[in-house]
């Protein structure tokens, strides 16, 4: 079997010292479409030096884009990546990120769940720096065609929508260049920029980055809801549901309430195809 359990669960954490500063910060807020307007004081906070602040949403691609799948080459992880998607990312800050630092990454696998057809790999990484815990990562990893292993299935943590209107709703345009920026953040996946390589996959054309959605998500919530105060974030997941493409409108839907806000994301121009499902930020 292409997954050893009990070999990748048992396997040391892999370590990396890992650093960024202002321009991957820049870099990576200029990819999920900040700085439109380009002089906004809203938009300077996420693309002007002097002003920086950092999405908790950086902790994705901190140190070239391996934060969030550290744990692939893991001992007993051994499967076929055309069967691999990404099916849900969770990060939670200790604190907020700064922005210039250093810190030592571990990666392990935290979890091999068994859903029938499939197996669930959950990926954790997990960041400090001389001050303490930064970030945990867990990318949620659904391997096709390897599942019936016996394992558990694990947790499921769907949330039911409101069925109240939501609080706020805020439409994002995705720019046709939106996927070419963001890979320079370290995901090279040529799903994201090659026409030819997209058609094998089964797409008419490249689609956007999983993890740039949901940086874009976290974005429109952190200026709607929070003001902009990135410091309130404590934890941020999400399931990924469906595919989006550079050119189409985010819809995203809003509900607060208990220290949190609730989230859907659809693509408005494929009458509200489920984009992000099951995602919560957490608040201080």
């Amino acid at each position: 079997m292409p997954i050893d359990v009990s070999a990748a669960l048992a396997a040391e954490p892999r370590r990396a010292e890992i650093g960024w500063d202002h321009k991957d910060v820049q870099l990576y807020h200029l990819g999920l479409g900040a700085g439109t307007p380009a002089t906004d004081p809203d938009e300077l906070r996420y693309t002007l030096e002097s002003r920086l602040q950092v999405l908790p949403g950086f902790a994705t691609v901190a140190g070239a884009g391996t934060a969030a799948f550290g744990g692939m080459g893991a001992p007993g992880i051994d499967v076929d990546l055309a069967a691999v998607l990404h099916g849900g990312q969770t990060v939670r800050v200790h604190r907020p990120i700064p922005v210039t630092g250093r810190a030592v990454q571990t990666s392990k696998v935290a979890a091999v769940y068994d859903k029938g057809k499939a197996a669930v790999i959950v990926l954790r990484t997990e960041a400090s720096d001389d001050d303490g815990p930064l970030w945990t990562n867990d990318a949620e990893i659904f391997v096709r065609g390897e599942g019936g292993f016996g394992g558990e299935r694990g947790p499921s943590d769907r949330l039911t929508v409101p069925e109240r209107a939501p609080d706020r709703t805020v439409e994002r345009p995705i720019r046709e260049d939106q996927a070419l920026l963001y890979r320079l953040s370290g995901d090279w996946n040529p799903l994201h920029a090659d026409p030819a390589f997209a058609k094998l996959a089964g797409f008419d054309r490249p689609i956007l980055h999983g993890l740039c959605t949901y940086g874009m998500t976290l974005k429109a919530v952190t200026d709607t809801l929070l003001e902009g105060d990135v410091s309130r974030i404590t934890a941020y997941r999400t399931r990924f549901a469906g595919v989006v493409f550079p050119g189409e409108t985010l819809r995203i839907r809003m509900w607060t309430g208990d220290g949190r806000v609730q989230v859907t994301v659809t693509a408005a121009e494929r009458d509200d195809a489920p984009v992000l499902a099951d995602t919560l930020v957490e608040l201080s």
